[in-house]
């Protein structure tokens, strides 16, 4: 097997613009490089699409797996599926073939877009640029409240994908003047070996790498990820096992797990947590997510709460309410967490970040884009607080 290009029929602008919805905060997804940058003459990447037809073929070995007696075991995350011929990992992009196991989700994205990086959510990493986003089809969870399920639940078999290896993701991300590549929409765990030999080749060439993941990865991999990335933010998605395993098919300590080697080996960090009703907006297990956070020295680290919206298996709820938001903004503030801010609310106010000394409005956020910013050399422009970040 060997990495090759798969596709003959260039990519229409029609479909370059169409949009998809974020799986942690509901909201829509693929500002392409022609909506964001209105009156700028611009064309969409000269990208190709393929079939799925013996996607196999196109594929790389894995990177983190052994041979046992029992089949292929794959060593990427938590679930260690042993993989047999015919049978795929849980992750759906992980293969056996001729006792050696292989990724199919590699150089083949089902989405490609030009963001804001605000809309990762990144708040506190190179406000205003862009990221130009990748994702395959793939995902090591199975949450019931996914709202990229059509891709994260589906393998790169079943999705149109484009021809786009590591090197033209490169290419395509300074054509496009973006100062980060975003690794994003499923989960860059499940196309973890694309990942990294794209971030790799980034970092050489001078790009920052973001990952947005649910951080349900093994050490060793993650240590290795931590090598070429630049910024991530985890989606913490309860603070219970038992909620773990019933909405996202995982356990809490992992994650965990990640969040702290994140912050050990100096990836900047921010956290999401999606208050689904009925299952997350228990306010007491928020109080002890926001301690636990405290307690590990993460009260700098900026929290997102975002709004849920009924999609994929939990379409019989509500959004959440934002009186529900704003009380859990007040319970992590209350627990010293110095940023926090609430997603996909429109107009909240509590999308803005503020000195946490003198009070005074530092960045102001309208939508996804920036408005104002009183951020200087790291510090409050009003009274040189340090504000924890990466700013250049």
């Amino acid at each position: 097997m060997t990495n090759s290009m798969i596709g003959k029929k260039k990519i229409s602008k029609r479909d370059f613009l169409k949009y998809g919805f974020c799986g942690m905060c509901g909201a829509a997804i693929g500002f392409s490089p022609v909506s964001m940058l209105a009156g700028t003459k611009m064309k969409p990447p000269d990208l190709k699409l393929g079939g799925s037809k013996d996607l196999w073929k196109w594929s790389k070995e894995a990177y983190h797996y052994i041979k046992t007696p029992r089949g292929l075991r794959c060593l990427i995350c938590p679930n260690e599926c042993v993989v047999l011929p015919d049978e795929p990992g849980d992750c759906r992009t992980r293969v056996a073939f001729e006792n050696k196991l292989y990724t199919i989700a590699y150089g083949n994205p089902c989405a490609v877009h030009v963001d804001p990086i605000e809309k990762k959510p990144l708040y506190h990493f190179l406000p205003s640029t862009k990221a130009f986003s990748i994702a395959t089809a793939g995902c090591n969870l199975a949450c019931l409240n996914c709202q990229n399920w059509n891709i994260s639940q589906a393998s790169p078999e079943d999705t149109t994908n484009y021809d786009l290896m590591p090197e033209q993701v490169v290419e395509e991300c300074l054509n496009y003047k973006c100062r980060s590549i975003a690794y994003t929409y499923s989960d860059p765990i499940a196309f973890y070996e694309y990942t990294y030999d794209t971030a790799k080749r980034a970092r050489a060439r001078g790009i920052k790498n973001v990952i947005i993941t649910a951080g349900y990865i093994n050490e060793k991999p993650l240590r290795q990820f931590c090598e070429v990335v630049d910024a991530a933010n985890v989606d913490l998605k309860s603070f219970s096992d038992e909620i773990y395993m019933m909405l996202n098919a995982g356990k809490l300590k992992p994650v965990l797990d990640t969040i702290k080697i994140l912050k050990q080996e100096g990836v900047w960090l921010e956290i999401t947590n999606l208050i689904v009703p009925s299952w997350t907006d228990d306010f007491d297990m928020i109080k002890k997510m926001c301690d636990w956070l405290y307690d590990n020295d993460l009260y700098d680290c900026p929290l997102h709460f975002s709004r849920f919206h009924p999609q994929y298996k939990l379409t019989n709820l509500p959004a959440t309410p934002e009186s529900t938001l704003k009380q859990a903004r007040e319970i992590a503030l209350n627990a010293g967490i110095r940023f926090v801010y609430i997603g996909n609310v429109p107009d909240s106010g509590a999308e803005n970040t503020h000195c946490p000394n003198c009070g005074k409005l530092l960045i102001e956020r309208k939508g996804f884009f920036v408005s104002q910013n009183h951020v200087k050399d790291s510090k409050c422009e009003f009274c040189d607080e340090s504000i924890p970040g990466v700013w250049e």
